[in-house]
């Protein structure tokens, strides 16, 4: 059973996308990138009569494409409980099978097969190959353009709502208006108040598609006066979605300094030969998730214990973060994120330009926590947790 869980874990660090380090991930997106943009070309590809010829080509790739889509969604569900991890299995399969790219995924293999049940509506589960399209978000969503877009317009749906009200009501106005003044010299192009909404959206968001227009001369200057209100309702949105982008560039690039620091909680323990803890090694111990012992000073040195040292009875222990402050002692944790432009990265901690008084205790790096010695190499995206003070 925990080897089938171990199996299933690294399949889902694998089709899962983004993790550039690991060569088999690395190895996957790109492949399943290949497969997408053949499977696109052969729909796309299809719709020329040129395609005649090569229809058994297409057909190939048609099917060798939607056998590998069908094997990774396959993959996806068995997996899923890795994505949700707060959810019991069956919920959590469920939970993927209806979230947005389960459903891009589903939809993606089934006008494939459901020809093969359903006969008679081969040609209109063709439609659903659109689908297939919103795959390509799968391989954007690792990319910060994709990113920043949908943070951009999360933040301003409020303003962007707001337009789209406002373009909605000037439309229905300019329509009754329009209505108004063409109704009579146009029965035909103007017959109510609503058909004159697909002259009221063409001229309103461009300069009008030319097949329905006014002749009257109060139709006409009513048109000028649309005209130029559709012009400042579609510069609103754009000026508040620029705006957005440039906050969110202008953030990230806030963000983006050598690193960043956050001191956090911590306890000192002293141990006495009663204690509970004495004589056991680190990993034997019982603590909150959250908690872990980063530091030891015994006989007047901080030590960096690892999971096998055992807890002696004049030991001081140091668990968690912040800050400490006593009349002989002063000892400060710091987590450190480190950037790219940090002159740390690539360097090994004994070349590191600090203080005999700070150590680098712990480093988490891809969520695994790992006892740093002197030619250990600092890389992007470390999280290093430094203590620096007196000696005990």
């Amino acid at each position: 059973m925990a080897k089938d869980s171990k199996i299933r874990k690294r399949i889902f660090d694998i089709i899962q996308i983004g993790n550039k380090e690991d060569i088999p991930s690395a190895v996957f997106d790109i492949f399943i990138t290949i497969v997408i943009f053949l499977n696109l070309f052969a729909t796309l590809f299809s719709t020329f009569k040129e395609s005649v010829r090569f229809e058994n080509a297409l057909n190939i790739i048609e099917t060798v494409t939607v056998i590998i889509f069908t094997v990774e969604y396959a993959l996806r569900v068995l997996t899923a409980d890795y994505l949700y991890p707060k959810k019991n299995p069956v919920m959590a399969r469920v939970a993927f099978i209806f979230s947005f790219y389960g459903l891009i995924d589903l939809f993606t293999i089934l006008p494939f097969y459901l020809p093969v049940f359903f006969p008679a509506g081969a040609v209109a589960f063709r439609i659903f190959r659109v689908v297939r399209i919103f795959r390509l978000f799968k391989i954007n969503a690792q990319y910060d353009a994709f990113n920043v877009i949908i943070n951009v317009l999360v933040e301003k749906k409020n303003q962007i709502f707001s337009c789209i009200t406002m373009i909605m009501i000037l439309t229905l106005a300019s329509s009754l208006c329009m209505y108004g003044a063409e109704h009579d010299a146009q029965p035909e192009a103007f017959e109510n108040a609503f058909s004159g909404i697909w002259w009221s959206v063409s001229t309103l968001l461009t300069v009008g598609y030319g097949d329905i227009y006014p002749i009257t001369p109060l139709g006409k200057a009513l048109a000028i006066v649309i005209s130029f209100l559709g012009v400042g309702m579609v510069a609103i949105p754009t000026g508040i979605i620029s705006a957005g982008f440039v906050e969110q560039y202008t953030k990230i690039n806030s963000l983006a300094n050598s690193e960043e620091k956050h001191d956090i909680h911590f306890v000192i323990s002293d141990m006495n030969q009663n204690h509970a803890w004495v004589g056991k090694e680190i990993k034997d111990l019982i603590l909150p998730p959250e908690v872990m012992i980063v530091a030891i000073y015994r006989d007047g040195e901080m030590i960096i214990p690892n999971a096998r040292m055992r807890i002696e009875g004049k030991d001081r222990l140091i668990l968690g973060a912040h800050f400490y402050e006593a009349e002989d002692d002063k000892v400060v944790l710091t987590e450190i994120l480190i950037k790219k432009e940090n002159p740390w990265v690539g360097k090994k901690i004994c070349d590191l330009d600090i203080t005999r008084k700070e150590l680098i205790v712990r480093i988490r790096r891809k969520n695994k926590n790992i006892v740093p010695t002197s030619d250990t190499v600092i890389k992007t995206a470390d999280v290093l947790l430094m203590i620096s003070g007196k000696k005990a």
